[in-house]
């Protein structure tokens, strides 16, 4: 069971933090508590499995990025982990990660790949493809954003 104050903290932190020095003394200030305290339940949280996850959340149209294309690719079970660090390492991908395949859908292997054109995406995508010898995949290319939002816990808190 989550104390008040764990929730006020997991509360505070869903929404964008603060563009200041130091973005945890503020949101500590604004829920009565220390900084140190602050960091602590975090710390915490993170440690028991109540945080899993605390990232950033790309605006690639805001940031300068005009395309970004979904790729999947048909990796090999064996070569997965190795291929997935190569692909992760490279700085036009975000996001990558392991799917299961299906019978209809044999890609096992996700990467989101942000350019300035959708050209530039593709050539990104041979080039990840020549680096890891991973010749099958599909590149999907985002359209329209319908929804970027994320959960949101314990709504009325501070």
């Amino acid at each position: 069971m989550l104390s008040l104050v764990e929730k006020k903290v997991i509360a505070s932190i869903q929404a964008d933090l603060p563009l200041v020095e130091r973005p945890y003394h503020h949101l500590a200030q604004k829920i009565g508590i220390s900084e140190a305290e602050f960091l602590n339940i975090m710390a915490r949280l993170c440690t028991n499995g109540i945080i899993r996850r605390f990232g950033a959340t790309l605006r690639h149209q805001q940031s300068g990025f005009n395309a970004n294309a979904m790729a999947a690719w048909q990796v090999p079970e064996e070569k997965i982990q190795a291929v997935g660090r190569q692909m992760a390492e490279s700085p036009a991908i975000s996001h990558c990660y392991r799917r299961d395949p299906k019978p209809t859908w044999p890609y096992n292997l996700y990467t989101m790949i942000h350019a300035a054109s959708e050209k530039i995406c593709r050539e990104t995508a041979r080039a990840l493809s020549e680096k890891t010898g991973v010749n099958t995949y599909q590149l999907l290319f985002s359209r329209r954003e319908l929804k970027k939002t994320s959960m949101v816990y314990f709504p009325d808190l501070p």
